[in-house]
């Protein structure tokens, strides 16, 4: 193995873990602030949902 493929292993690797990341993080964003009991940031979370066209009511 040469030392290109071995650090395009190593890159591919690394990129899974952060691709999970961001999606829970997503996930995060979008279901557990947007039904948050918190008027302020249920409403921040509501707006942005709107502004991103994703179905809330």
């Amino acid at each position: 193995m040469t030392q290109s493929q071995a650090f395009r292993t190593l890159a591919s690797t690394r990129v899974l873990p952060q691709i999970l990341a961001a999606a829970l993080l997503g996930l995060f964003i979008v279901y557990g602030v947007g039904f948050a009991p918190v008027s302020a940031v249920h409403n921040a979370a509501h707006d942005v949902r709107h502004g991103v066209a994703f179905p809330c009511h």
